[in-house]
């Protein structure tokens, strides 16, 4: 067994770092106080190869591996998890629907200009009546001559009011249940899309997050993706094997969080000595790293997996699960360590904190999570 990332994959991990501590952190508090993502970084990630990396060479992509994609998403959520779940909805599921299961007119006019950051990606399936509960989404797409009638409203939406195009899930055919569920690309500006409503948060502050309002949206033929039945199994397709990027996301938060809390246990002295040196603060770091390191092995071993072909579903889950929760518990830890220092806002422990638990909610709730891998043990 192997545990050692190729020298491609190496390099490629210190290359997204200094482009996340160079590019990235200097926006983070203005973003995290304005409650605006910085879409300035779209371009810049796309120039670099950043923007859906795991597309095909032939779309100007990196055609790079999940391994890739992992390694990227980790050091983005190490520098802010907010900004790291932008692209992500960008990256990994908005456009990933499209290269899986678009035509080739739907890549060169949406996939090409998202992959160079020229066009901003959303993906709409949560509703309010519809949660975990994906397939009660009430929105309807009803065939007509000319197109399709789009109606709904879709919430929680990442990169909601930011978007130039959304990938939206609405039904076709009630009657056929999730089966009669289609996917369609719908572009910002389109009469019958209404303004996004961009909703407020505890924690992501720097993610865009929006409702969006379709009413009589009449769409082109050619907005379908795909066939009219089976969107919901593609949606999930989707959604399941990229489970694992969600938790090295929480693993680059935590592995931040980590680090503010060893460098702080190694500087902070009371009682005439580094309070790293009271055991109750050392056991707290070496369990902190224990957890860390136990949820990145799941998440890479899953990412391997996936490249090589093999079934990952429950593997993903148990990544998701296993680091969005560590990452709860290990910022909750760092901002115990640095006391009421860690409290102020102007301490980047407590948006580790707040952010932390956005993970266990999203991307199939914890609760889910635990649901999938029941079923998939047998259960």
């Amino acid at each position: 067994m192997d545990f050692d990332f190729t020298e491609v994959h190496q390099i490629f991990a210190t290359s997204v770092r200094h482009f996340a501590e160079r590019e990235i952190a200097p926006l983070v508090e203005e973003a995290e106080v304005r409650e605006e993502f910085p879409v300035e970084l779209f371009p810049k990630m796309g120039e670099l190869g950043y923007l859906c990396i795991m597309c095909p060479e032939e779309y100007g992509s990196a055609g790079a591996d999940r391994i890739s994609e992992c390694l990227l998403t980790e050091e983005l959520g190490r520098v802010c998890l907010g900004i790291a779940s932008g692209f992500l909805s960008h990256s990994s599921v908005s456009t990933a629907v499209i290269h899986h299961f678009g035509s080739e007119a739907q890549k060169q006019k949406y996939l090409v200009p998202s992959i160079r950051g020229e066009r901003i990606a959303a993906f709409a399936l949560t509703e309010p009546n519809a949660g975990s509960d994906a397939a009660s989404i009430e929105a309807t797409a009803r065939r007509m001559a000319n197109g399709y009638l789009l109606n709904g409203t879709k919430t929680l939406i990442t990169n909601g009011t930011i978007a130039d195009y959304v990938v939206v899930a609405a039904y076709l055919d009630k009657s056929k249940g999730s089966k009669g569920i289609g996917i369609f690309l719908v572009d910002k500006g389109l009469p019958g899309f209404a303004e996004p409503r961009k909703l407020h948060k505890f924690g992501m502050l720097s993610a865009d997050l929006g409702e969006l309002f379709f009413e009589d949206c009449l769409l082109p033929v050619e907005s379908l993706v795909g066939e009219e039945e089976g969107g919901f199994e593609r949606i999930m397709q989707v959604l399941n094997s990229g489970r694992m990027v969600v938790g090295a996301r929480a693993v680059g938060l935590a592995q931040a969080a980590y680090e503010a809390a060893l460098k702080y246990a190694q500087e902070r002295v009371q009682f005439g000595r580094p309070i790293g040196k009271f055991q109750a603060i050392a056991f707290k770091l070496a369990d902190m790293i224990t957890e860390l390191e136990a949820a990145r092995l799941l998440v890479y071993r899953a990412a391997w997996l996936y490249d090589q072909g093999r079934p990952c579903i429950k593997e993903a889950s148990m990544a998701k699960l296993s680091a969005t929760e560590m990452a709860v518990r290990v910022s909750g830890e760092a901002l115990q360590i640095h006391g009421g220092y860690g409290y102020m806002r102007d301490s980047p422990v407590q948006r580790y904190f707040r952010d932390a638990k956005f993970g266990t909610v999203v991307e199939g709730t914890s609760e889910i999570q635990r649901l999938i891998i029941s079923r998939r043990i047998g259960l």
